[in-house]
Formats: structure tokens, C-alpha cells, sequence
């Protein structure tokens, strides 16, 4: 049986990206930020290895939601004690935290590996169009 050669990459270049976010629904815009910010999209793609780029959200207080999202979705956690249950509301949070429904959507469509974190940091929400990030190239 031949065995699979792995070839890791000696440096990885990052490259900034920039998306509007007013383009298309919030899960299609969330899976394609993920890919980007994983690096999935590069040749070099090593599962192990953080090879992601950078990635510029704008327009993010114009995100668009489809069906009955907005009436229905509700963001839970527990704080760990008995009767600790949290409930958001998308309703409310659209309207006051916009950047936490996205970065939130994109954090749960990464895979859940040790640099998980590292890789959503990289992700820069701006709520107008406006930014001062060097933009090297448009995603979608």
C-alpha cells in the first residue's frame, strides 16, 4: 500500500479580504467568511495548521435574514447553576448588537479545533463602509 505524502508549507502569507455584508443572506455569509479564515480556499490547506486570512465584514447593520428568523431564533447559554438558562432574542440583537450575530454565526460554522479563537479574531466588523483596514481583495 503506498502511503500519502504531506508537504507542510515553511510560511504562511495572509492576505486581507474584504465582504459586504449586505450581499447575501447571514448563513451563506457566514460559511464563506469561515472558509476564508480557515483557509480552505488556499492550496496549501493543512488541516492542523492555522493558514487563514484576514477578513473585513462592512455593512453589517444591513444584514439580511430570510423565512421567520427574526421572530424565532433565540441564542441560548447556562451559566452552569440551576436555573442559570440565558435567553437572546435574534430580534433584539439584530437591532442592538449586530456584530455579535455575525461574528457569532461565523464562530459556530468554524470547526472546533484548539485555534478556534485565534482564527475569529481575525475577522474585522465594520458597521458602515467606511474602514482603515489595507484591503487586498474583495471575497464574494
Amino acid at each position: 500500500m503506498k502511503s500519502q505524502r504531506t508537504t507542510l508549507p515553511k510560511d504562511v502569507a495572509r492576505t486581507w479580504y474584504e465582504v459586504d455584508a449586505s450581499s447575501m443572506p447571514l448563513g451563506r455569509l457566514a460559511s464563506h467568511i469561515a472558509r476564508v479564515l480557515r483557509g480552505k480556499h488556499k492550496r496549501t490547506f493543512t488541516p492542523h495548521m492555522d493558514m487563514g486570512d484576514f477578513v473585513v465584514a462592512t455593512n453589517v447593520d444591513k444584514l439580511k435574514l430570510t423565512g421567520r428568523k427574526v421572530e424565532q431564533k433565540v441564542y441560548f447559554r447556562h451559566s452552569g447553576y440551576l436555573g442559570g438558562l440565558k435567553k437572546k432574542f435574534l430580534k433584539d440583537e439584530i437591532t442592538r448588537n449586530p456584530e455579535f450575530v455575525l461574528r457569532r454565526a461565523v464562530r459556530e460554522m468554524l470547526d472546533d479545533v484548539k485555534f478556534r479563537n485565534k482564527l475569529v479574531s481575525r475577522l474585522k466588523i465594520v458597521k458602515g463602509d467606511k474602514h482603515t483596514y489595507a484591503i487586498g481583495k474583495q471575497l464574494l
